[in-house]
């Protein structure tokens, strides 16, 4: 298994910059893993491929404002600070730029982006970290409210008119430097038609951090080092996900993120409750304990997210899938269409 093994051409005409109206609008590839075929629908259609008894499994971290712009003390040039995961004594670990010029004792000075914001926030570097990680401390605030942005991937060049597009309706506990974008599709309308199915739904808590951020540059894919997440799994999720497998039902996870989790959680195919960081780097050989099917959207090239998706329903019918996105006008990535592998 080599990391070009992982490689496909996307033009940039490919990826999605804005969301749409209607987010349960867009379109749904559907592909079965046993069959190997593929049905072109839309994600209002979603819950005729599930089940009564079925559990649909939603990560509801919500996306901080982590995009913190300012200039740096002293020098008056700008600098970028992204918040990427809070720490136990509440600096943060962050990412930086220019990082040459962000070396332990500078500060950055970041305006308010917000009415009622007071005065101006100090971001002070205090270390320095493999791959351009920082540590910083936020001058005694704990979160970035009133002075942060929200934290487009690098793709999107869009300016986004709501904060709210890049969160997922049921988002509930802040903490992730990124949405968990197979959620973003679900309106409250569709939650509630798939409920009125006696579809299940259930709630778990990953915040999103580094390696969504961080390429896969390992040409051995197995010494590609993935950084901890936050995740909790709540004793009640857990016995729903072990009631629906006794049942001979399906756990559906929503998004890579829900999947990890789950995953990390569970032994032998069962789930137990959980509260810790979560490290499982899924590669193709790996084997599932509790994902039965996956919501999921359109991944980058060389990503870990690719790699998950592959292990699950092979790289080679993944990347078939892929190149059929493409002759079918899909839009990728986070704003993007959404796959659901059965």
């Amino acid at each position: 298994m080599r990391l070009s093994d992982f490689e496909y051409d996307l033009p940039p005409s490919f990826i999605a910059q804005h969301p749409l109206d209607r987010r349960d609008q867009c379109r749904l590839m559907v592909i079965d893993r046993g069959s190997r075929s593929i049905e072109h629908r839309h994600f209002h259609e979603i819950g005729d491929y599930l089940n009564p008894g079925d559990t649909l499994v939603l990560n509801d971290s919500r996306v901080i404002p982590a995009r913190l712009n300012g200039t740096i003390e002293g020098s008056g040039r700008r600098a970028e600070v992204l918040l990427l995961k809070r720490l136990e004594d509440g600096n943060w670990e962050a990412l930086a730029r220019p990082g040459r010029r962000l070396l332990p004792g500078s500060r950055v000075i970041v305006p308010a982006v917000k009415p009622g914001a007071p005065g101006e926030l100090t971001v002070t570097i205090l270390k320095t970290g493999e791959g351009g990680l920082r540590i910083v401390s936020l001058g005694g605030r704990d979160a970035p409210d009133g002075y942060g942005k929200m934290p487009l991937p690098p793709y999107i060049h869009a300016r986004l008119e709501d904060d709210d597009d890049y969160q997922t309706v049921y988002s509930r506990y802040e903490g992730s430097a990124a949405a968990p974008t197979a959620g973003l599709h679900f309106t409250p309308e569709l939650l509630d038609d798939l409920r009125r199915r006696e579809v299940n739904t259930t709630f778990v808590t990953l915040h999103v951090g580094l390696d969504t951020f961080q390429p896969v540059r390992a040409e051995d894919p197995s010494r590609h080092h993935i950084h901890t997440e936050h995740g909790v799994v709540g004793r009640a999720t857990a016995e729903m996900i072990n009631d629906t497998h006794g049942l001979g039902k399906r756990v559906i996870a929503v998004g890579t993120t829900s999947v990890r989790l789950m995953e990390a959680a569970s032994r032998e195919g069962r789930t137990a409750s959980f509260s810790g960081q979560v490290g499982l780097f899924i590669l193709p050989g790996y084997r599932f304990q509790v994902t039965d099917a996956m919501v999921t959207n359109f991944h980058l090239p060389r990503s870990t997210l690719l790699m998950m998706v592959s292990a699950f329903a092979g790289r080679e019918f993944i990347l078939h899938c892929y190149e059929e996105a493409k002759k079918e006008g899909y839009r990728f990535y986070s704003f993007g269409d959404a796959m659901l592998i059965l």
